[in-house]
């Protein structure tokens, strides 16, 4: 039953004898100043009927994703885990082709944007930690930079911990995400050659496939075909009744034994036959991402936890701003420009006020980059401090004053 109208609940109040006084007077008059009476307890059967809301509890205040200070962080980062005696932990990489859409995804596992997203390729520079703590489960979320090859690291003069992250991180993995940005139709059809290498080197670990961006698909039949396709008709030991059109190589043994023939057959291979399942979703879309979450926190084995329950990622408050920082510099920087950009942090401390006081140098080595990154009239650069200054007050729950100079490096 609808609680009654504001009128009808007068009505009730009169009919019932139900009167609430005030120092100023009975609803609020000028002259009565009788106790408050009432003939029902707060918080009954007719408060509900009435519509009468007894307050409940102050939620508590949100907490950062971060601790403001580098020292609480670190001192939280070495704390021992407070784990029950029935503790679970799942350690887990996620791998794919730079810009599959690897830090979103973890993002929205975590709950908190604690990684940075860009539509350009390698946003992520190095491995970064990400930790989801539920009951009596923990999972640790590996971000890996996006695989390339070496040949690509020296063209493009890119960090070694591009090409060296993520190979370390599989040697501490308990499972394997393998995302493939199904939207892009130039890479959709075969695993990038280098996820297939690493898989192909670390057989042992369990994989599992997901399927991204399948909200951009118009036509909902081409995800059978790449499923058919980049399983090699076989997900978790049965094939699949589905037929590919797109060529598929015939299934090989996984060894962990280096093998001259396997590499040259993984050169031809589009596929990996040897995932455990498949998840198709939309890494923006949280039921989607929810399921694969469950799923994590269900695999994760009996054994110790590795971080305190209150630890979300293993970076330091001045790694994620950097981070965010550079996210707003690929947003808004064209071509290679945002990639020949160095951060130097001069300043970062707390003000009188409890604000965040940032003061950060962008080296460049061109003076036509210097003009592009300031912009018309300085309108480039504010954009992009106003834009961080957003996203930094969201991470850390406080005001935050960002000053961005830019300079010609000699």
């Amino acid at each position: 039953m609808a609680a009654p109208g504001r009128a009808a609940a007068g009505w009730v109040r009169a009919a019932l004898g139900v009167w609430r006084w005030s120092r100023g007077g009975a609803a609020g008059g000028p002259h009565a100043a009788a106790p408050s009476r009432c003939c029902h307890a707060p918080g009954s059967a007719m408060d509900h009927f009435l519509g009468v809301v007894k307050p409940g509890p102050a939620p508590a205040p949100p907490a950062p994703v971060v601790a403001l200070h580098p020292d609480k962080q670190a001192l939280l980062l070495a704390h021992p885990p407070d784990m029950p005696e029935n503790s679970r932990i799942l350690r887990v990489v996620i791998l794919g082709a730079p810009n599959a859409g690897k830090s979103t995804l973890s993002n929205q596992l975590l709950g908190h944007k604690v990684f940075p997203v860009s539509k350009k390729v390698h946003t992520t520079r190095r491995q970064a930690l990400g930790v989801i703590t539920e009951e009596e489960t923990q999972v640790v979320l590996l971000d890996t930079p996006g695989l390339i090859s070496p040949t690509k690291q020296k063209r493009h003069n890119l960090e070694q911990s591009l090409l060296k992250d993520p190979w370390r991180s599989m040697e501490a993995a308990d499972l394997v995400v393998v995302l493939v940005d199904v939207s892009d139709k130039w890479t959709r059809n075969r695993l990038n050659p280098q996820v297939l290498r690493c898989l192909s080197q670390f057989s042992q670990v369990p994989s599992i496939l997901v399927m991204n961006k399948v909200d951009c698909l118009k036509q909902k039949a081409v995800l059978l075909e790449l499923t058919a396709t980049l399983t090699e008709g076989v997900v978790s030991g049965k094939e699949l009744q589905i037929k590919s059109t797109f060529p598929v190589s015939k299934p090989q043994k996984a060894s962990a034994e280096p093998n001259p023939e396997a590499s040259r057959g993984l050169r031809e291979r589009v596929g990996w036959p040897h995932f455990q399942e498949i998840f198709m979703l939309s890494a923006l879309n949280q039921e989607d991402v929810e399921t694969l979450k469950q799923y994590l926190l269900a695999q994760a084995q009996p054994g110790p936890w590795e971080f305190h329950s209150e630890v979300l990622t293993s970076q330091t408050p001045q790694e994620i701003s950097a981070n965010v920082i550079r996210e707003k510099l690929l947003e808004h920087l064209p071509q290679e420009v945002p990639y020949s950009v160095h951060q130097e942090t001069r300043l970062w401390e707390e003000g009188p006020n409890g604000e965040l006081v940032i003061l950060q140098d962008l080296l460049v080595f061109k003076e036509s980059h210097v003009r592009i990154l300031i912009g018309q009239s300085g309108q480039l650069i504010n954009q992009i401090a106003q834009e961080a200054i957003q996203d930094l007050r969201n991470i850390f729950l406080c005001d935050v004053q960002l000053r961005l100079s830019v300079k010609l490096r000699r």
